[in-house]
């Protein structure tokens, strides 16, 4: 795997310096959008959304320089029939590692590494008269909905069709609704890596169908169908996924940033004669701890449970998933992962509740020192099932994020795992520094 470092000679780092800043003074120039409690992952309705926390009465200024937070909404560009949002996420990383011997006979020696973690650039938006279609064009560089071995890739291409106030249908390269991991905005998790990744794909193309439920729009249901050879440029040929998610509000005390979220999804994974599942231990740059190789299967039924407990600045999320392979050479193996995170935001933010999407966005600081967040994590990952010997981790994850305005956020998680595999139990500790700016 190729990696951009730090560490290189001091030119190359002073030009990836001032590509940053060059992009960061076009956004600036750009129409800037209010501070929301959406990200820029899901495209602009024309229904009525479901209506945000009050912005501030003044505007905050925090100690670390930033764009205003609040300078319109999207513009139109160039005319009234098209509206243009720009959009970036800038996200650096530097992860140490330290392995005992077992851990090195079972997964080699894992190098300490700087990388751009994410480089995403796209632009959302809409157009029409009356009748409002909205589009989403994006790329990244080895970003969160990337394939780690991929540099650049296109992962998002899609419009989406309002159908009155409560259904919308999008087209294209979308998220398959599947696992609260991969279907919220993994950059403002409270844990910095998802754990979860052998069960999903980040991406794939084809349709998903989207309905908020209720007067008060609690609940929130997700279905469609996508398959890898529509993609553009694609040499595999897996078949035709299909997935579903249902999720809600079981109760709702939004003043006080309290809330019970739950939610169940499925996913049926299409496989050409063979079916492989893999995954690191929440790192991008660790190699593939748990690894069934590829063996024979017609497809895999997944299934996920999900829930998030949030208390003013508390909050509890937990998640499961567990797939059933067809496979009759290896029995039909079963394989599960599963994650337990507690958060605790000490000057008191909640992360809001989006319930057009069905799940919690970003911590939007109200104090100019920002908002500091103690994270813990228990997960576990078994790809062992009879004849299949893909390994079992478990994980305990030691976190501080520092959300120092509405953009950057800062954060450091300190994880050890315990790898059992080839007969042996491999103990690795990381450090992860992360450095985050999402326009």
């Amino acid at each position: 795997m190729r990696h951009l470092n730090f560490d290189t000679p001091r030119g190359r780092g002073r030009g990836r310096l001032a590509t940053v800043a060059a992009i960061c003074a076009l956004l600036a120039g750009a129409p800037a959008l209010a501070q929301e409690t959406e990200s820029s992952s899901e495209p602009i309705m024309t229904a009525t959304a479901v209506a945000a926390p009050p912005a501030a009465a003044a505007p905050i200024k925090y100690i670390v320089p930033d764009l205003s937070a609040a300078r319109g909404a999207p513009r139109p560009w160039p005319s009234a029939g098209f509206v243009l949002r720009p959009s970036a996420a800038l996200i650096a990383d530097w992860t140490s590692f330290d392995q005992d011997d077992d851990s090195i006979a079972q997964v080699g020696k894992q190098k300490d590494t700087s990388e751009w973690r994410g480089f995403r650039l796209q632009v959302l938006g809409s157009f029409g008269g009356s009748y409002r279609i909205n589009y989403q064009l994006g790329g990244e560089y080895k970003g969160f909905d990337s394939d780690p071995t991929d540099n650049w890739q296109l992962t998002d291409m899609s419009v989406t069709f309002p159908v009155g106030d409560s259904t919308r249908i999008a087209v294209g390269k979308i998220k398959e609704a599947f696992a609260y991991e991969m279907v919220g905005d993994a950059a403002n998790l409270p844990q910095s890596e998802r754990v979860l990744s052998p069960f999903f794909v980040s991406r794939n193309t084809g349709v998903r169908v989207t309905h908020v439920l209720g007067p008060d729009k609690r609940a929130n249901v997700s279905y469609g169908f996508a398959n890898d050879a529509w993609d553009v440029g694609t040499n595999t040929h897996r078949g035709t996924d299909y997935f579903a998610r249902v999720s809600g509000l079981a109760w709702d005390d939004a003043a006080n940033g309290r809330y019970l979220h739950i939610g169940g999804s499925y996913r049926y994974a299409a496989a050409d004669g063979a079916i492989r599942y893999r995954g690191r231990p929440a790192s991008n740059v660790a190699s593939n701890f748990v690894d069934t190789g590829e063996f024979p299967s017609n497809g895999a039924r997944h299934y996920g449970l999900e829930g998030l407990l949030s208390w003013g600045g508390l909050s509890l999320l937990g998640e499961y998933a567990t797939a059933s392979v067809e496979s009759q050479a290896k029995g039909d193996p079963k394989f599960s992962g599963w994650y337990l995170t507690g958060s605790w935001v000490l000057t008191g933010e909640s992360r809001p509740y989006d319930r057009k999407v069905g799940y919690a966005r970003r911590v939007i600081p109200k104090s100019a020192w920002g908002a500091p967040e103690l994270v813990v994590r228990y997960s576990d990952v078994d790809l062992d099932d009879g004849p299949v010997l893909g390994g079992r981790f478990t994980r305990v994850d030691l976190g501080v994020n520092w959300w120092a305005t509405t953009r950057w956020k800062f954060g450091i998680d300190l994880g050890r795992t315990e790898l059992d595999r080839m007969g042996k139990t491999g103990k690795t500790d990381t450090v992860l520094t992360r450095i985050q700016w999402i326009y």
